[in-house]
């Protein structure tokens, strides 16, 4: 064979070389996807097993049971929601600051009350909300029929001076007959105008793919999605805290968010019970229809889920002593102590895209 030809061959054949190379990593990458999705395709009890810390009370993940039927209850608690007459300068609605059509929050760091008075935290979203044994991102709400009429007398929320105002408004308005209607000669009352509240928002859920997933639709995700499902359950510690039907262990923790020592600061649960192992602490959110409601976290500091993956992945946050002055400060100990749940994860580009896709499918 001449040499020029042997020479042009023999580039051919390099040039081919490089280009198989430059393909393995992506056909490695679609085998992964491939495995892990024959790895999921059966009910949970068949699927890997999570890396689940010691004393975590893991129960694995599960589509979250249906919500309550509407009722007449239930709508008239929807239009009350909506009703801005129950605040006391008649412009703040309960859905102003839980919003419908973002997630049953807001598209701010914080919600607004009366008189534009801005608030403290970024409102919780309220899918899924019946049956959690504490609400508010320090747990100071106590359940569903505890909390619902607290933002009624709250001054920085509705403005209320008392529930006794909000009722002869009711007592006057085109609710009135509904009242009557539903709860008889009580009519509009602090218990009656709760039931009805609280009728409605067990309502307040929908079906999502992840749960036509584990009904056993397994198309319902992608395969993309499905890898994401198994970094957060392993690689990515996700499911140490949100794990069960709620996805979420209903407890409290520190991811070193509090920004202690600084004018945002705030210590979560600590307010609550003043312990100081509870500083720096806050509740851990349902992830169900997470993706509708940013920005996130009790500040909303993150505008995308990204941000949060991209918390996570480094660790958490931070609490900083410039000097041992500042290191000495009360609670600032507590404050600094990270979850044992967090820690570096190293995780690439491609699970952390991954991971926010399957997080968005929830």
């Amino acid at each position: 064979m001449p040499l020029r030809r042997r020479l042009t061959c023999t580039a051919a054949i390099a040039a081919g070389l490089v280009a198989l190379a430059g393909l393995l990593p992506a056909l490695a990458q679609d085998r992964g996807r491939e495995s892990v999705r024959v790895a999921y395709a059966g009910p949970p009890q068949t699927w890997p097993a999570p890396w689940i810390d010691p004393g975590v009370a893991f129960v694995e993940l599960a589509a979250a049971p249906p919500p309550a039927r509407h009722s007449p209850e239930a709508e008239l608690g929807g239009r009350l929601f909506r009703d801005p007459l129950l605040s006391a300068d008649g412009r703040i609605a309960c859905a102003s600051c839980h919003d419908p059509a973002h997630g049953f929050s807001v598209p701010e760091a914080v919600g607004r009350g009366i008189g534009g008075a801005p608030g403290r935290r970024n409102p919780p979203a309220l899918f899924a909300v019946a049956g959690r044994p504490r609400l508010d991102w320090d747990g100071g709400g106590g359940n569903l029929s505890a909390r619902v009429l607290a933002p009624l007398t709250a001054a920085d929320e509705m403005g209320n001076t008392s529930l006794a105002p909000v009722i002869a408004r009711l007592g006057a308005s085109a609710h009135t007959a509904d009242f009557t209607r539903l709860f008889g000669a009580e009519g509009a009352s602090p218990r009656t105008l709760a039931a009805a509240l609280v009728a409605y928002l067990e309502t307040l859920d929908t079906l999502t793919r992840f749960d036509r997933f584990m009904a056993g639709d397994r198309a319902a995700l992608s395969d993309t999605e499905v890898s994401g499902l198994h970094l957060f359950r392993t690689k990515a510690r996700c499911a140490n805290c949100h794990f069960g039907p709620r996805l979420t262990d209903e407890g409290f923790h520190n991811l070193r968010l509090s920004f202690f020592g600084e004018p945002a600061q705030d210590l979560g649960r600590f307010s609550v019970t003043g312990a100081a192992d509870d500083a720096g602490r806050f509740r851990t959110v349902s992830l169900r229809h997470v993706s509708e409601s940013p920005p996130f976290m009790h500040n909303g500091l993150f505008p995308t889920l990204e941000g949060v993956v991209n918390l996570y992945d480094r660790g958490g946050g931070e609490v900083w002593a410039r000097n041992a002055r500042e290191a000495a400060r009360p609670l600032y100990g507590e404050a600094a102590r990270r979850s044992p749940h967090l820690r570096p994860l190293g995780l690439t580009a491609g699970e952390k895209a991954a991971l926010v896709a399957f997080l968005k499918a929830l």
